[in-house]
């Protein structure tokens, strides 16, 4: 089994980081907040979940501990799969998703996509005693602080998303993290982005 991959970062897209260890690149499957937190760096450690089936076998990566964590327990929930708890992990950070079950919000987690009514509900009642036990510090969504972007560059970049059959909420918010971490960035490359992380 392999437990974590540390290495030098030789390609990374918002979805896929290739890690090199010892002349072999390793394809691993990253949600946002790990692309956020490795994007830059020339060396990088990520904690590795290992997917094996008949016809595939997949890497999963997290910048940390706890967002492997979350997304073991995620993957543990009846008709959750590993890559819709990408998604919910690239929607929201780990404290914010740790608040969402904690605090019993199925609104925050249908406004994900892909998940319906029945699957927040599944999450929220399978985990929420579990959350408890990981030691994450639960941060409510509503109560953290939004930081500045360019309003007209979001409100575009979401129109056109939207026109393109993607669900305001969720988009909004990986257009919002987009600008974040790139303030400068034109809508082109917003959508762009974005409509690889959708």
């Amino acid at each position: 089994m392999i437990e974590y991959l540390k290495g030098t970062l030789a390609d990374l897209t918002p979805a896929l980081a290739v890690v090199e260890c010892h002349g072999v690149g390793y394809g691993v499957n990253i949600s946002l907040n790990t692309f956020s937190a490795i994007q830059g760096k020339q060396e990088v450690k990520l904690w590795i979940s290992e997917s094996i089936r008949e016809d595939a076998y997949q890497l999963w990566g997290f910048s940390t501990k706890a967002e492997r964590e979350l997304f073991l327990l995620l993957t543990s929930v009846s008709g959750i799969g590993a890559a819709t708890s990408r998604v919910i992990l690239s929607s929201m950070t780990v404290s914010e998703l740790a608040g969402i079950i904690s605090e019993g919000n199925d609104k925050m987690l249908k406004s994900v996509k892909g998940i319906g009514p029945k699957a927040a509900q599944r999450i929220i009642v399978d985990l929420r005693d579990k959350i408890g036990s990981l030691g994450i510090e639960a941060a409510s969504p509503s109560a953290s602080a939004v930081p500045m972007v360019n309003k007209e560059i979001l409100d575009e970049a979401v129109a056109a998303l939207s026109m393109l059959g993607f669900s305001p909420a969720p988009a909004h918010k990986v257009v919002q993290k987009i600008l974040t971490d790139e303030p400068d960035a034109p809508v082109e490359r917003v959508i762009k982005l974005a409509l690889k992380m959708l």
